[in-house]
């Protein structure tokens, strides 16, 4: 495999890392910034609101610029951008780099899809894509109990170094390694082709069903941190160790929700958001108890990975004539859900509502996300369609 995939891996590292670590470094960020744990959160309302939205504005802006000096210069912004993070004397200019560095995220997958398209042979992008693709998974597993380790250790703003530090060995690699000319793409859709192809239910009704897993999701992980010293009675010291189990049930999540894609999508994606409700109600007795509070986070992670993989292929499926636009909204579905799940989080703890009933969001939104699922495999089934 060419270097530069693996220097694209370590980019997709360094930008997950940025995301997510927020959550584990919140309580010593709010506190030294002056603000409480409900405003600290809307840092990462604001994240994904960038993404999802900046992202798509500078991926049209710079589409006739060589993909190649997008993704250096994105980069380069994104390690510009931790820097301005770590150096932040307050709250405000804190969020304003957190945005220069979402928009930075929300151009680079699309980018590096095109790049690493380009830089092996068809027989080989399946194996190139999954490479490439690690690097955010591995950023939940290591990058985000690392960050937080790091900030406990050090302060949070040097977790912000470390990940400009990454971003920036990735540019310069790509600098080094990344070929000035790649092999010829294939015609891509029209815009409007694109477009058309989001009218199946089966696409949209996968944006509504990603957006509402993800709103349960991040009302809980933005504050888990907190959760688990307010409610659990953990230590600062071991709460890294509990993000590396969450992290590893992640990335099993991800290997049960390929094969059960593989088996049968539809029933597997309905069966994990059911059993997602219901280890978000055991989460209201669990997080009281170390033990108990460990099993389910590790079940929750696990199903928390595994409704991903169902939902992008049925996606892709649906929109097979044209995925381009497709794809890349899936992105921002997600972007939706996380920044409105953090929004739900902050707004409710700020009305008063206590840390250990946050995982009740969870369990309406997996609800509504397993009836929307269940509604367009009905739809699919009365149409006479075979399942995407």
């Amino acid at each position: 495999m060419p270097i530069a995939i693996y220097a694209l891996a370590l980019a997709a590292f360094a930008v997950g890392t940025a995301e997510f670590v927020i959550s584990g470094i919140l309580p010593q960020l709010a506190a030294d910034l002056a603000v409480n744990i409900p405003v600290a959160g809307l840092l990462v309302t604001a994240y994904a609101v960038g993404v999802a939205v900046g992202g798509p504005v500078i991926t049209v802006l710079t589409a006739r610029f060589s993909q190649r000096a997008v993704l250096i210069g994105l980069m380069l912004t994104f390690a510009a951008s931790q820097v301005l993070c770590a150096i932040a004397p307050d709250y405000g200019l804190l969020l304003a780099a957190r945005l220069v560095s979402a928009c930075a995220h929300g151009t680079f997958f699309g980018a590096g899809n095109v790049v690493v398209a380009n830089l092996v042979p068809p027989e080989r992008r399946g194996g190139a894509f999954s490479l490439f693709i690690s690097g955010i998974t591995v950023a939940n597993l290591l990058g985000l109990p690392g960050g937080t380790a790091i900030g406990v250790a050090f302060g949070w703003r040097v977790t912000f170094l470390v990940v400009g530090g990454l971003g920036l060995v990735a540019a310069l690699v790509l600098v080094w390694q990344l070929p000035r000319t790649t092999r010829t793409e294939a015609r891509r859709a029209t815009f409007g082709e694109q477009w058309r192809e989001l009218r199946h239910q089966q696409v949209w009704l996968s944006y509504i069903t990603i957006a509402l897993v993800m709103v349960g999701a991040l009302a809980f992980g933005t504050f888990q941190v907190p959760i688990m010293l307010n409610v659990t009675g953990l230590s600062p010291d071991i709460i890294p160790i509990y993000l590396l189990v969450g992290g590893l049930g992640s990335m099993l999540g991800i290997w049960a929700g390929g094969r059960g894609t593989d088996w049968k999508p539809m029933p597997t994606l309905i069966a994990v958001l059911l059993l997602q409700a219901l280890l978000y109600f055991t989460m209201l007795f669990a997080m009281h108890d170390k033990v108990w509070m460990t099993v389910n986070l590790f079940a929750t992670s696990i199903l928390g990975f595994a409704f991903s993989t169902p939902l992008q292929a049925r996606v892709i499926g649906a929109a097979h004539k044209a995925p381009n636009l497709a794809s890349s909204l899936i992105s921002t579905a997600f972007n939706i859900g996380i920044a409105a799940g953090a929004a739900i989080g902050a707004g409710l703890l700020s009305a008063g509502v206590s840390y250990a009933d946050i995982p009740a969001v969870g369990i309406v939104t997996s609800l509504l996300a397993a009836g929307t699922a269940m509604l367009s495999f009905r739809l699919e089934r009365r149409a006479g369609l075979r399942p995407a």
